[in-house]
């Protein structure tokens, strides 16, 4: 496979993932404020503003808007051109990957994902988003779950669907790890003690941003604490969006794609995604905790970008040449 053609679908799975976590928090954060007591400005500044940091979008927010709150948040995180995370931003660079690409996907993932494109184009769109909010949300989330649906049913499970699984678990374990992250440092209520009312929310919160609320209470019987939700989002080896699943997905399909069995390694990608994916396998929550969650997230993350920038200089640097 030409080194062009991994990189689009690689980024084409990254940021179809993104539309989605995004589509779902912005979702979640609007269920809870129309939930919340609190009101007045300073109540909605400290609800929107932990968005724009969980997506690292608050210099470029700050250029555009003036106040931080759920209109200038939504429209920031959804339609803004000049956001290069922003809903529309990641789909038309979803589409334009999918677009040098045609010839590799099937017809009915280029319909999907256009769709969804021509959609969010519509003239009629911001009124849709801006009246109902939660519904339109919902809509973007059904539709990306569409398209993966379409991806794995259409599509041959060779090595170009191995690429879009990298890129698309690489994502996702990005997403759960700042999400988590950001509600133990930065969400802990103020004035109220860990476990009140308003604490239980916002983690019921992030399990909803991570569709894992359900799946969550399925194997937590009691009170929703941080030691439970940060033990089943980074540890829990059979959730979908739990962060060790994702890294063992990707390191399955690194693998797949070199051919060389999970045992060993082919190269640099593959020998630290094992080495993450290893470690993961024989960590306690205990041991998360001891040694700081925010500590051993921000570790994470930071090798999420090693594993990635190995992955591009193994596959997309190399092959330049014949691409």
């Amino acid at each position: 496979m030409l080194s062009r053609v991994a990189d689009s679908l690689y980024w084409l799975a990254r940021y179809m993932e993104r539309v989605e976590n995004s589509a779902r928090i912005l979702d979640v954060n609007l269920q809870v404020t129309l939930d919340s007591d609190e009101a007045g400005p300073d109540a909605e500044k400290h609800a929107w503003q932990p968005i724009l940091m969980t997506l690292e979008d608050q210099s470029v927010f700050g250029s555009v808007h003036r106040n931080i709150n759920a209109d200038s948040v939504c429209s920031f995180v959804t339609f803004a051109k000049e956001n290069p995370s922003s809903i529309w931003s990641s789909l038309a660079a979803a589409r334009e990957n999918a677009r040098t690409v045609r010839e590799y996907i099937s017809s009915e993932m280029w319909e999907r994902i256009n769709a969804l494109y021509l959609w969010l184009k519509g003239a009629e769109v911001r009124d849709v988003a801006g009246s109902s909010g939660i519904d339109f949300y919902r809509q973007v989330v059904d539709m990306c779950h569409q398209f993966h649906g379409t991806t794995d049913q259409t599509l041959t499970h060779g090595e170009g669907w191995d690429f879009i699984q990298v890129g698309k678990y690489m994502e996702r374990a990005d997403n759960a790890s700042r999400l988590l992250d950001l509600k133990y440092h930065i969400l802990l209520p103020h004035g109220e003690e860990v476990g009140g009312n308003v604490d239980t929310v916002q983690w019921q919160a992030v399990l909803r941003s991570c569709s894992a609320f359900e799946a969550f209470r399925k194997i937590y019987r009691g009170q929703v604490t941080p030691w439970s939700v940060a033990e089943f989002i980074v540890l829990h080896d059979e959730f979908p969006r739990s962060v060790r699943y994702c890294v063992d997905a990707m390191d399955e399909a690194l693998h797949r794609i070199s051919g060389c069995d999970r045992a060993h390694f082919a190269n640099e990608a593959e020998r630290l995604s094992g080495r993450l994916c290893a470690e993961m396998n024989y960590t306690t929550i205990d041991e998360v905790f001891r040694a700081g969650l925010h500590e051993y997230l921000d570790g994470i993350q930071s090798r999420l970008i090693e594993i990635a920038g190995a992955m591009h200089r193994q596959y997309c640097e190399w092959l330049d040449g014949s691409a």
